[in-house]
């Protein structure tokens, strides 16, 4: 079963992601860490209920991974936006088996927390990267339970993409996320979140 874990905003740089969902959201993000494996850097949000937000950018300071990095940062290119959602499965191994396409198992850490990721060999996922990234967590506590609230909460994820009914009906028998919906129209996503300030959406 897919479970909704995070949401990723990618951008040119760190501070350019960080920047557009803090001017969207009004709130600020947490320190996150650096991803060698694929020469990667993030910061992060609490985001209600039991969800994060990742601000990720590709780290001018690594050495080059030597491989495709994830989430197709190596081609990204405009303004910062919502471009990735990652879902939580409890074998890895078993949801490729029935979703070859998300991709091949890589073992990550980074700090205290450890997972495994599936991620497809050139670093680009399918449905022009609208279809979800696949992580197991191996670690007691993921960042969803353990970042601090930041008064933010996810009513919905809107997926759009021309072909979204095949999008949905591949995923459908394996998706555990109310607040996911499919809508036909041009690439991309939108949440619709709740803030201190009030609601709010973030693309």
């Amino acid at each position: 079963m897919l479970v909704l874990d995070h949401l990723a905003v990618l951008g040119q740089t760190l501070t350019g992601a960080v920047q557009h969902v803090e001017e969207v959201l009004d709130v600020s993000m947490l320190p996150g860490g650096a991803h060698p494996r694929f020469g990667t850097h993030n910061r992060l949000l609490g985001l209600a209920p039991g969800l994060y937000l990742e601000a990720i950018a590709i780290d001018p300071s690594a050495p080059d991974p030597g491989r495709p990095r994830w989430f197709g940062l190596d081609g990204f290119t405009g303004p910062a936006r919502l471009d990735k959602w990652i879902c939580r499965v409890d074998d890895l191994d078993k949801a490729l088996a029935l979703l070859p396409e998300a991709g091949e198992p890589v073992a990550l850490e980074r700090g205290s927390l450890n997972w495994r990721m599936a991620v497809p060999p050139d670093g680009l996922l399918p449905y022009d990267g609208l279809f979800p990234a696949l992580i197991e967590w191996q670690s007691d506590v993921p960042p969803g339970k353990a970042l601090p609230g930041s008064g933010c909460a996810l009513r919905r994820l809107v997926v759009s993409h021309p072909d979204a009914t095949n999008l949905a009906g591949r995923l459908g028998g394996f998706l555990d996320a109310p607040e996911v919906v499919f809508e036909t129209g041009a690439p991309g996503l939108r949440a619709d979140i709740d803030t201190p300030a009030g609601p709010v959406v973030l693309r």
